[in-house]
């Protein structure tokens, strides 16, 4: 999506039950790990089912632009030569990421530990997301931030040092961009780099290091054992290797829950990662009374997957606890969606990270509620949804922010609202679920420009 990119209003409406079965596009976080880990590789890798969004083609042209060796062979299939630590070269013109804040901050972590000199953009919505949190760590591993906007904003351009210097790092909000970010910066770091957080995020950059040939060790951290301390040894030797792609949960939330909501639907949604610092989504709905079962689980890409079975359900207000953020983070305006059709109140706690995605989703969300008569508030840093067990009013416009998962959510809620539901902007959904719109009609949902 350019930044110059025209308005695509889309409007959904309620209609018949959705049936079908499904396939979401690849995992948008191990998609950009695996492009990132190719470059900082020696030899071939090659991905299979990569999420071909725009997001994840901003960091392969970033991975291409330092040095690289990138081809797509077919669809979701691409090959990756990369020039492994402290091979990669000067990129000739500016790092454009789009909307891509998980690409942009990763990729820092890589040229913040390595020794290049690049300068980062990206669209409207990136430009206003903070990157001090990702660039205060950079700076103690040697990292030089030659320029920046107003609160180490983008466009910047930052210079990493010839080795980076290993530290041990307390994240100050449960953030897996912070971590991976300084454990990438760390691989260039003759020593030990250590990422200690309270609350654990997603694990793929451990997972994926491993694939790659890193050593990094995680052990429990803090007395509740909700911690963990993430240590990797630097300048290991990255070999090649083949990745494939699971089914990203974070967009099997919007067929899921769509599923959930539009009354008689049955839908099978195929390959969808189970990994446990991913499914928090599906914990809550099913204490909300979802009924979604989980069939044919097996290992893809050194992550268990599963079909989830899901048909349409009545729902509950349900308390969701602020630990549990970490592993729903993005699932939370889809969930809000959901409450506005349960029974009773639903209470989301802690979102306090929701305030720095690519919109202020918090705000965005609510906004998206009142628009459509549905009965929230916001209490600091929690949402409260009321519900009545009843199909929501509808009938707003909601502004989208160039968030894509404002704009997915409430589409999802048109689909079984009595009036229907319009998003002012519906081209930055690409960024995640290039298939969106052609996925959900194909299971009978009415959505259209």
């Amino acid at each position: 999506m350019s930044h110059a990119s025209e308005p695509q209003p889309l409007t959904a409406r309620s209609g018949p039950p959705l049936r079908g079965s499904l396939r979401p596009p690849g995992d948008k976080s191990i998609s950009h790990r695996a492009m990132i880990l190719g470059l900082l590789s020696i030899g071939e890798t090659r991905v299979e089912g990569l999420l071909e969004g725009d997001d994840v083609l901003r960091t392969a042209s970033a991975a291409k632009a330092l040095g690289a060796g990138i081809e797509r062979l077919g669809e979701g299939r691409w090959r990756v030569r990369g020039v492994g630590i402290g091979g990669l070269s000067d990129p000739a013109e500016i790092l454009d990421f789009g909307n891509a804040g998980t690409g942009s901050r990763l990729m820092m972590g890589v040229v913040g530990g390595q020794p290049v000199t690049a300068t980062f953009d990206g669209d409207a919505s990136l430009r206003k997301r903070p990157m001090r949190r990702i660039l205060d760590p950079l700076l103690r591993m040697g990292a030089q931030v030659v320029s920046e906007e107003a609160g180490g904003r983008v466009p910047l351009t930052l210079r990493g040092p010839r080795e980076a210097i290993p530290i041990t790092y307390e994240t100050p909000v449960a953030s897996a961009q912070i971590k991976s970010a300084v454990l990438l910066a760390g691989l260039n770091a003759p020593g030990t780099t250590t990422v200690i957080e309270a609350a654990a995020t997603r694990d793929h950059s451990e997972r994926m290091l491993r694939l790659f040939g890193a050593e990094v060790a995680v052990t429990p951290h803090g007395a509740d054992g909700h911690g963990r301390a993430v240590a990797l040894t630097g300048q290991p030797t990255l070999r090649g290797t083949d990745v494939i792609v699971p089914a990203d949960p974070s967009s099997a939330a919007f067929p899921l829950v769509a599923a959930l909501i539009v009354p008689g639907s049955d839908v099978i949604i195929e390959g969808v990662m189970m990994n446990p610092l991913r499914t928090g989504l599906i914990t809550t709905l099913l204490e909300m009374g979802a009924e979604i079962e989980r069939r044919n689980e097996r290992d893809e890409g050194g992550e268990t997957v599963a079909d989830l079975h899901v048909r349409a359900s009545r729902l509950k207000g349900v308390d969701v606890p602020p630990e549990r953020a970490p592993s729903m983070i993005d699932e939370y305006p889809v969930l809000a969606v959901a409450a506005a059709f349960a029974e009773g109140t639903t209470r989301m706690t802690g979102l306090h990270e929701l305030r720095v995605k690519e919109s202020d989703r918090l705000a965005a969300v609510a906004d998206g509620l009142r628009e459509n008569g549905v009965r929230y508030a916001i209490e600091g840093d929690d949402l409260v949804v009321e519900g009545d067990g009843r199909a929501a009013r509808g009938g707003g416009t909601v502004a989208t922010h160039l968030d894509h998962r404002i704009a997915m959510a409430f589409l999802v809620m048109g689909l079984a609202t009595r009036e229907p539901v319009t998003v002012d902007d519906g081209a930055m959904i690409a960024t995640s679920f290039p298939s969106f719109l052609p996925t959900m009609q194909a299971l009978g949902g009415r959505i259209a420009g």
